[in-house]
């Protein structure tokens, strides 16, 4: 007999009902706050950054704010009053959301624009939430503008984009834009550390680097892979769980590859390759891991830089050891063919060799260095 479960997908079940528990955009959290508190709050708001970091959720987290009967000293939602209860139960008339990905005519904004008329019930202000606002069309920006500007003032618009660009320069001139960034992965590591927590799930904290770093920073993508990984693990994510599940190649690979190519056993660095793209590895993939790794390895010559290394600590000695071996010079030129070759990757009709090539390149730049150190020193003698 089939048996229905109640599971709600960590990226819904976490998701943050307050200002303070937003995850690493602080300084905006903090902006809007302020705005509250000092009651100068715009008619038009525009969340502009990639997916996954937290513009809508900010978005619907400002437009309970705003009507809070009950708000704290720091002007966060209380979420018990009236108002914040029927937000939270999806049953506010006073929060309008438009998904312009899917109402995008000219009609949808009319039909906006007809309620923006009817003042808001038993509040003081009328939210209107237009996600993915850079999908309207021209004719719909237009109907939109003169609404826009002079809107009634309970009226409030937050409109939320991946794409700022998209944007008309009439739209963006009357709207207050916070430019949302991507999410640091060691913020994205402390709170997938306390959903695994609140989920009773087994997780290494190299396991959950690996997801930060799949992730992109977005917050929603890596809670979205944690859930696979509870899956496919059974509640006990460990590093080499993660790289095999999600078809990540073993930082140790990347290291071995690099001793292989500074040095004389270039040979050995194409069976390296040859291994790795036979274990079903994607190719740009590969070349732009490594282009990662000179790049680490050029932040750990220097112990000021060190910090910008995105790497489990535990890994920090050997990137320290591997940079103090290379010169300086090399680990730019081999970042640069790297970056070039991951650039160019699919115009290549051979992309192999245009990674073999690479490989090549890079080993012959290593023995060039090498050979000219060595001619001066014996100059010098």
């Amino acid at each position: 007999m089939y048996i229905m479960n109640n599971f709600v997908v960590s990226a819904r079940k976490y998701r943050p009902s307050t200002f303070r528990s937003v995850v690493g955009q602080d300084s905006i959290t903090s902006t809007l706050r302020n705005a509250i508190k000092s009651g100068q709050i715009a008619q038009a708001f525009l969340f502009c950054g990639p997916r996954g970091v937290g513009k809508t959720t900010c978005a619907r987290i400002f437009a309970k704010a705003l009507n809070c009967e009950n708000p704290g000293t720091d002007f966060e939602p209380c979420n018990e009053c009236p108002s914040c209860q029927q937000f939270n139960a999806s049953a506010s008339f006073n929060v309008y959301e438009l998904d312009a990905a899917s109402n995008n005519s000219v009609d949808d904004i009319r039909s906006l624009v007809d309620q923006v008329r009817i003042a808001p019930q038993g509040a003081k202000y009328k939210v209107y939430i237009i996600d993915e606002v850079h999908m309207l069309s021209n004719q719909a920006f237009n109907a939109f503008l003169k609404t826009l500007e002079e809107p009634p003032p309970y009226a409030k618009f937050i409109m939320a984009t991946t794409e700022k660009h998209k944007i008309i320069p009439t739209i963006l001139s009357r709207c207050q834009v916070y430019d949302f960034k991507r999410i640091k992965d060691d913020d994205i590591i402390k709170h997938l550390r306390f959903v695994a927590d609140s989920e009773n799930v087994a997780a290494e904290t190299e396991g959950l680097r690996v997801v930060a770093a799949k992730a992109d920073g977005a917050l929603r993508d890596a809670l979205s892979i944690f859930d696979q990984l509870v899956s496919f693990t059974n509640k006990n994510i460990t590093y080499q769980a993660a790289i095999d599940n999600l078809n990540v190649l073993d930082i140790h690979q990347y290291l071995k590859m690099t001793d292989l190519l500074f040095s004389e056993n270039l040979t050995d660095a194409l069976l390296l390759l040859d291994d790795i793209l036979a274990k079903g590895f994607d190719g740009q993939h590969f070349i732009s891991g490594m282009a990662t790794h000179f790049r680490n390895l050029l932040m750990a010559k220097n112990e000021s830089t060190g910090k910008l290394l995105e790497i489990a600590e535990s890994l920090y000695p050997e990137f320290v050891a591997q940079s103090q071996k290379a010169d300086k010079m090399l680990l730019l030129r081999s970042l640069d063919m790297c970056n070039q070759c991951d650039f160019n990757y699919k115009m290549s009709n051979n992309k192999r060799l245009s990674i073999e090539i690479t490989l090549m390149q890079i080993n012959a730049n290593y023995l060039h260095i090498r050979n000219a150190a060595v001619r001066q020193s014996r100059e010098k003698q």
